[in-house]
């Protein structure tokens, strides 16, 4: 796996970039790399989203008339097309918002998970990602998390509940190198004396699975209280408190956690350039749906 370390960017570059490693590594993954250079990112098997107009695909899918990366196979054209290096396939990255900011998820609706007024006071911007879930706050004192896993090395992850075990057992496993009280609750919350300090999501793709989420240990949990309605769907053990009432900040040193989270996930190399491809796919991504008010405002 390769750890990708960037500089801050803004709020909507950062979730572009989260989605073009999923869509980037699901086409390397199925094509020869002289397709991928004649034909670009945009042309990787997307076409199945409501958005194919734009010129976007769906984070979802690939192209590769053989998927099989663990043996290579041959390309679309005839060419042979070896098969890619696991570490080829799998990112990490950890990374933090430079600015607060709330996040919808996917399917998430504005006018039941947003307290509209109060992001706008606050100058809070109300953007939204490609995973599933429920909306959070991110921001200073909020570490990010983003891992892309390849379903054809790890086909156990294609099931849902393996995926949550996969990542959250060492997400747990690196928390808890500071934090032996924390514990994994509800689907896929981290929990401290009973209150929730990281939640996450995931998209699934054709080869791939981006699983990413949050870890708070600094943040400004008045602002998260003020800026999110009440949660419409809650997790047992919940019980009904408000946001006030059941977030909170770990006692994680995010220098330490970083170093952690790289050892559990098996990071083997360390990039700190995006590559040409990756950034031709996030700029595409940020153009032709991340800077624009209708995919955010769209449910």
């Amino acid at each position: 796996m390769r750890q990708l370390i960037t500089p801050p960017m803004s709020p909507e570059r950062e979730l572009a970039l989260d989605e073009a490693l999923l869509v980037r590594a699901d086409a390397v993954s199925g094509r020869d790399t002289a397709g991928l250079a004649r034909s670009g990112l945009a042309r990787s098997g997307l076409a199945r989203s409501g958005l194919a107009r734009s010129g976007l695909a769906r984070s979802g899918s690939g192209t590769g008339a053989n998927g099989g990366i663990g043996a290579g196979g041959i390309g679309a054209g005839g060419e042979r097309r070896e098969a890619k290096p696991l570490e080829d396939l799998e990112w990490l990255r950890l990374w933090t918002f430079d600015r607060p900011v709330l996040v919808l998820g996917r399917s998430s609706k504005v006018a039941s998970e947003v307290s509209a007024g109060a992001c706008e006071s606050a100058g809070v911007p109300v953007l939204r990602r490609c995973s599933g879930g429920a909306s959070i706050v991110g921001g200073p004192g909020c570490l990010m998390y983003s891992v892309v896993l390849s379903l054809e090395h790890r086909p156990a992850v294609r099931k849902i509940d393996e995926a949550h075990r996969f990542v959250m057992g060492r997400l747990l496993a690196a928390v808890t190198r500071q934090l032996p009280g924390a514990t994994w609750q509800g689907t896929c919350d981290l929990v401290w004396e009973g209150r929730k300090f990281s939640g996450n999501s995931l998209r699934v793709a054709r080869r791939h699975l981006l699983y990413h989420g949050t870890i708070l240990y600094g943040a400004d949990l008045e602002l998260i209280a003020r800026c999110l309605a009440e949660a419409p769907r809650q997790p047992e053990y919940r019980r009904g408190r408000p946001h006030g009432e059941f977030v909170v900040n770990a006692p994680l040193d995010p220098e330490a956690l970083r170093v952690d989270l790289a050892g559990v996930f098996g990071v083997t190399r360390r990039v700190e350039e995006i590559p040409p491809g990756l950034a031709e796919g996030m700029n595409r991504l940020v153009a032709e749906r991340y800077s624009r008010p209708e995919w955010h405002t769209r449910h």
